[in-house]
C-alpha cells in the first residue's frame, strides 16, 4: 500500500520544501495540500469536525505554489490537492496552472477536487451555495477542453471558452490524475462516475459500505471496475485500518499530519515510517 501525507502548511508550520525533502528520503509516496483562500471572522457555517474552527484554516500556503516548490526539490513524489475548490476558482486560470505544475513534475499531480463547506468563503468568490455542484461539473468540463489534444470549444451554463491554443497539457492524455472528496451519497458518486477517477474519502469511515454502492455507480457508468480508485484522506493510522483497507482493494491512504513546526512534523513523520 503507497502511504502518502497530507498537511495544513502555513506561515508559521514546516516549509514545503523541507517537508518534501523528508518525505522522499523517507519513501512516502505522496504529499496533498488542503486549500483555503480564507476564512471570513463572521461565518454562520459550523466547522464540519464540530467546535472551533482551528487557526491553521485562515492561515493555508496557497497549494499550488507550495507544491511546486516540492515538486522542484524531489523526483519521485507524489504531489496532490486534498482538496482544490473548484468553484472558487477561474477555470481558465486553474486550467493553466493544474496543466503546467503536472507536467513539469513528470505527471506526479493529483487533482483532488471538492464542493466545499464554507459557505462564507464560497460567498466571496460569487459563489452561490445551491449550485455549486453543477458549477463545478462545468469548469471540470470547460478545462477539459483546454487540456485537448486539438483547440476544443467549451459552451457551458456558467462559462464558455473558445477553441484555444493552450499549453502545456497534462502529462497524460485528457487530464491529470482527477480524485473527488466529500462525504458518500447519490449526487457524489454520480460526479465521480461522470468525470473523475476515484473518490476521497474523509476519514475513511463506513467504506465496507459505501464502496459497493459506489462500484455500482461507476460499473452502471460504462466505466471499467479496475480504473476506479478510492484513496481515504486525512487518516489516523492504525495497522489493524490499514489491513482493512487492503482486504477491500484500496493500494494508497493519506495519512494527516499536525499543522506544526518542523521537529514536531518530523517526529510524526518517524512515527507514521513503520507502516511503509
Amino acid at each position: 500500500m503507497r502511504i502518502a501525507v497530507t498537511i495544513f502548511l502555513t506561515d508559521q508550520t514546516v516549509t514545503p520544501v523541507r517537508l518534501a525533502r523528508e518525505l522522499e528520503q523517507r519513501g512516502f509516496a505522496g504529499l496533498y495540500l488542503p486549500e483555503h483562500t480564507h476564512i471570513p471572522v463572521e461565518r454562520a457555517t459550523p466547522y464540519p469536525a464540530g467546535g472551533e474552527l482551528p487557526a491553521e484554516y485562515g492561515r493555508t500556503l496557497d497549494p499550488f505554489v507550495a507544491l511546486g516548490q516540492a515538486s522542484a526539490v524531489t523526483e519521485d513524489l507524489r504531489l496532490g490537492t486534498g482538496i482544490t475548490l473548484v468553484a472558487q476558482h477561474d477555470p481558465i486560470v486553474l486550467a493553466k496552472q493544474i496543466a503546467t505544475l503536472d507536467r513539469l513534475s513528470g505527471g506526479r499531480f493529483t487533482l483532488g477536487l471538492g464542493y466545499g463547506w464554507n459557505k462564507e468563503e464560497a460567498a466571496d468568490h460569487g459563489v452561490e451555495w445551491t449550485t455549486r455542484r453543477d458549477l463545478v461539473r462545468d469548469r471540470m468540463a470547460l478545462m477539459r477542453a483546454l487540456w485537448a489534444d486539438e483547440p476544443t470549444a467549451y459552451e457551458g451554463e456558467f462559462g464558455s471558452v473558445r477553441a484555444s491554443y493552450a499549453y502545456p497539457k497534462p502529462h497524460r492524455g485528457g487530464a491529470p490524475r482527477t480524485l473527488v472528496g466529500g462525504a458518500a451519497g447519490p449526487k457524489l458518486f454520480a460526479g465521480i462516475a461522470e468525470y473523475a477517477d476515484g473518490w476521497l474519502p474523509i476519514g475513511g469511515r463506513g467504506l465496507s459500505e459505501s464502496l459497493p454502492v459506489l462500484r455500482q455507480v461507476w460499473a452502471d457508468a460504462g466505466r471499467a471496475e479496475a480504473d476506479l480508485q478510492v484513496v481515504p484522506y486525512a487518516v489516523l493510522p492504525e495497522a489493524g485500518k490499514l489491513a482493512h483497507y487492503a482486504d477491500l482493494g484500496i493500494d494508497e491512504v493519506v495519512l494527516q499530519l499536525p499543522s506544526a513546526d518542523e521537529a514536531s512534523v518530523l517526529k510524526v513523520l518517524d512515527e507514521y515510517a513503520r507502516y511503509l
